[in-house]
């Protein structure tokens, strides 16, 4: 089975990396190979590819054979159509310096085509930028616009509440005034029955005033009448000593009646027995 010119997956998990690898039709893809020729980086924007031009020409020329993907990568860096050119010198179509020169031509062509493309891309990937940042900016302001909207809307309804609340006050303090001139004529009449109601009142408290007041007076008449007590008990105090002294008095006068007695009695007994002797 003849030679193959393939890919050998290296890398990790979703970041693959090939190696460009010449093995055996019969080995496995990632199992012994006989040379390794150059690389390829998908990953990267254009895709990286390192080549040994002259090995891979070798191997074309000896026979061995690309997968699909190496024939594309081959095309792509013009492997294949100098292996081209080359057979068309050995059946004698063209000279080497004429296969050199169309060579030539094609690659800086493509070097042209491949550098455009490079900045195509650049350029689109630049537009894109600029476009997500103006799209952004859009974005950004309509917000904006709608959070303005919303607060000039808030504004206007708290204006509109704060009128309404005015609106309304007013209206109360309307309808009150209305009322309380309505209610005046009865406000007078109730005073008028108030104050007859209250005269009554006005006596109680009165009494009322006047009973605490005789209370008082008669709380503080015994108050005065205590001394008077005082006095009481001082002139009972005295009189014993008075009742003594008249009583030691009549006793001098008992004596002196007593001795005046006799005298007295005899005068009344001569004048009796001269009444008689009149007789």
């Amino acid at each position: 089975m003849p030679t193959k010119i393939r890919l050998q997956r290296r890398g990790r998990k979703a970041r693959p990396f090939f190696h460009i690898v010449i093995a055996d039709g019969r080995a496995p893809r990632d199992g012994k190979f006989i040379e390794k020729i150059g690389t390829y980086n998908p990953i990267t924007e254009p895709a990286d590819i390192q080549l040994n031009f002259d090995r891979a020409l070798y191997w074309l020329q000896t026979g061995a054979q690309p997968t699909d993907t190496v024939r594309t990568i081959l095309s792509y860096k013009g492997v294949m159509y100098k292996n081209h050119l080359l057979k068309g010198v050995k059946k004698g179509a063209l000279t080497e310096e004429q296969a050199e020169a169309k060579f030539q031509s094609w690659l800086s062509d493509k070097e042209a085509k491949v550098s455009q493309v490079i900045k195509d891309k650049e350029l689109s990937m630049k537009e894109a930028q600029k476009k997500a940042l103006e799209a952004e900016k859009q974005v950004k302001e309509a917000r904006a616009k709608e959070l303005a909207a919303k607060r000039a809307a808030a504004v206007e309804e708290e204006v509109a509440a704060v009128k309404k609340q005015a609106a309304g006050e007013e209206a109360e303090e309307a309808v009150a005034t209305e009322e309380a001139v309505a209610e005046e004529p009865q406000a007078v009449e109730t005073t008028a029955e108030e104050a007859v109601t209250e005269e009554p009142a006005a006596e109680e408290v009165a009494e009322a005033k006047e009973e605490p007041a005789a209370e008082e007076k008669e709380a503080e008449e015994p108050a005065k009448e205590e001394p008077a007590a005082e006095k009481e008990a001082e002139e009972v105090k005295a009189e014993p000593a008075a009742e003594e002294k008249a009583e030691e008095e009549p006793i001098a006068e008992t004596t002196e009646e007593a001795a005046e007695e006799p005298a007295a009695d005899t005068e009344e007994k001569a004048g009796e027995e001269q009444e008689e002797e009149k007789k």
